[in-house]
This record gives structure tokens, sequence and C-alpha cells, in this order.
């Protein structure tokens, strides 16, 4: 301890230069007159170079202001406490930088004369290890956020599946049931045109079982990483002959599909039955949401690398408030619950494009129609 004398500085001396932690005693005008070897090494100071120094020095010149009138209210109460309760604290060493700092206050008299003794600790390693641990609480928080976020939204696809299954599959398999049951009366030849009209329609529906399987095998793939693309060069007019004849089959009364003209010289290098999966889905869909005597048109237009393929209907459209979910797993749209349909085809039509560099887009107007269109890469790099 500097700046005392005799007997005084001696005992000071040896108290005080044993505590690890700072010490600064100030007199009531706020001037430093003694300091420990500790303080003196927190703030990069050497031997008495802070004595009469005002306290200021040791404080950022942003708190000086707060700092003097908490000195002068605790020189009027005059009794021990722990400064800055409840707010961070700072102090500034000789090179101008900043470190946190927990300080506690004891009034005492030095030689007859009132001051305070400033009892100093740096916390720059706790408040460093409290914020890390505030940070990896936060991120640990956000993750258990984030993991049960995903298990509701889970549990809810699992529920939507299950009431996608138990409705999308009863409905065909009682078809199925009641047109076998019907099959099997018609035994005599007479009655043959009964009995085929009924195996075809037990076809049918096992086509469209088929199909709804097939398509959750396709999201079990696209989930796991596991499908593989098969490249080859193939010209456009035979995926597109062959999505159009299906479709035929679906026609309503009066409906008619366009068929895109100028593509018989088109070739692609892309996966035909992953285009094919494409258009078939957008097409059926124009056709099953359409009404009678209405048009699908089909536009190719082809640009540079990459081939344009708008597909118009003059359907219902999709409502406004549903367009953004259109292509999430198992929505359907409002206007669209009464038909049959799981909901997937969408969402895996725009999950096997962006895999393979394409895009899928929309516009739509309730009660006037939907153009989707189809951007593909016409060679792979």
């Amino acid at each position: 301890m500097q700046f005392l004398t005799g007997e005084s500085a001696t005992i000071f001396n040896l108290i005080f230069e044993a505590v690890s932690e700072g010490i600064i005693v100030v007199n009531k005008e706020q001037i430093i007159v003694a300091t420990n070897s500790s303080a003196n090494e927190m703030f990069g100071y050497s031997g008495d170079g802070l004595l009469g120094s005002s306290l200021n020095v040791l404080i950022p010149t942003k708190y000086h202001a707060q700092h003097h009138g908490h000195f002068k209210g605790f020189m009027k109460e005059g009794s021990k406490r722990q400064m800055g309760k409840g707010r961070e604290l700072y102090g500034v060493r000789k090179d101008g930088t900043e470190f946190p700092v927990e300080a506690g206050l004891n009034p005492c008299n030095i030689q007859g004369a009132e001051c305070v003794m400033a009892i100093v600790t740096d916390i720059t390693e706790r408040k460093n290890y409290t914020e890390k641990l505030e940070q990896t609480v936060q991120e640990r928080t956000s993750q258990l956020t984030e993991a049960l976020a995903k298990e509701k939204e889970l549990n809810e696809l699992k529920t939507k599946f299950l009431s996608l299954v138990s409705h999308e599959f009863k409905t065909p398999l009682s078809g199925i049931l009641t047109s076998a049951t019907l099959a099997s009366k018609y035994t005599t030849s007479e009655q043959q045109e009964k009995r085929a009209k009924h195996l075809s329609t037990i076809q049918n529906k096992v086509k469209y079982l088929n199909n709804i399987i097939n398509d959750f095998l396709s999201i079990e793939r696209l989930e796991s990483g596991k499908v593989n693309y098969k490249f080859s060069i193939f010209p456009l007019s035979k995926v597109v002959n062959e999505v159009i004849y299906n479709a035929n089959m679906l026609l309503k009364e009066g409906q008619k599909i366009i068929y895109p003209s100028e593509i018989e010289e088109i070739q692609l290098e892309f996966d035909e039955k992953i285009l094919e999966l494409v258009l078939t889905n957008i097409v059926n869909n124009a056709v099953k949401y359409s009404p009678e005597h209405s048009t699908v048109e089909i536009i190719v237009t082809p640009e540079e690398n990459k081939l344009h393929i708008e597909i118009t209907d003059d359907g219902m459209g999709i409502p406004e408030k549903d367009q953004k979910f259109i292509f999430q797993r198992y929505f359907r749209a409002e206007n669209a619950l009464l038909d049959q349909g799981t909901g997937i085809g969408l969402n895996i039509v725009k999950s096997h494009l962006e895999n393979l560099g394409g895009t899928i887009t929309f516009t739509s107007k309730e009660g006037l129609g939907t153009t989707f269109v189809v951007q593909i890469p016409t060679e792979q790099t």
C-alpha cells in the first residue's frame, strides 16, 4: 500500500499486499490515496502511478456523470455496500481497454481522514463463461424447440397420412369389392358386357391404388436420398404423346387437350420417367379440376439451355389463401376436398424438379383456371 506513512503503512502493506483482489482507497474528493499491487496490475499501472489521480481515470468516460452521483450518495450514507448492484460495472486500463468488474465499497478512516476503500475484482473470465453458458443454453433451447416443432409436425403428418390412407383406400376398395361381387353373378355369355364393365372398374381402381402406393414410395425414396435418376437423350414428343394419350382416357364430356406445336425436333437430355411423371401429374390435375367442355392447353417454348412448358386449364382455380401451401405434402385446396386425391403429387413433382435443376411455379384465379410453368435444363452439366 502506497501513500501512507509510519506504522499504519506497515500494517496496510502486510494486509493489502496479501489480498488477491485489487484495493483502491480514495478520499472524499475521489482522489486515489492508496492502492495495492493487485489493483496496479489489474489496471495496468506500476508503482505509485495511480496515487494522486482522480478515480475517474479507472472508470470509462461514459459512466463518469453517473458514478459521481453514486459516490456522493454513498458518502452521505456512509455504509458498506456492493457497488453497481443490479447493473454491469466496467473499469478502464491505462491502455484504454475496458473490462467488467465487481466492486465492494467500504467507508474507512485513515489517519483521521474519511476515505472509501474499494475492493475490485476482474470478472472477465467469469463473464465470458457466463455468456458462453447462456449462449449454450439458448442454442440447446432453440434445438429443443425446433425438435419439438418437428416432432409436432411429424405427428400431424402421421395423422394426416392415416386419415388419407383410410379415406383414399376405403372408397376404391369398396368399389372393387362391389364390382367383384356383381361380376361373379354374370356367368352367361349374354352377360359378358356387364361383367367386362365391372372388371374394367376393378382394373381402374386397382391402378389408382397402385399409383397412391407408388407416390408414398416416391416420398420415402426422396426423403432417404435413395432416388437414382437415369439420364438419356430422347424426343420431347415421345413423352408428351404418352401423357396426352393416357389423359384422354380421363376426359369429361366436351373436354379437349390442345397438343403443343413444333415439338417434333426437340431433343432433351433428362430423366424421361421423371418428366413423364411431372407432366402426367399436372395434365391429369388440369383435366380433373376442370369442368365439361373445357380446354387444357400445353405450350412448349425452347429457351437458352432450358425448356419452358406451360399447362393452362379453365378449371376451378386455387383459392388465393391456399396458394402458398399448394406444394406442401398432403395439402389440398379448400375447393378440391370433395375430389379424390392425396395432396402428394405436386410435392413429389417439385422435389424431383429441384433435384434435377428444374423449377415449377404457377398462377391461378379461383373460378378462372390455373397455369403451371415447368422449366427444365435441356442439357446436364
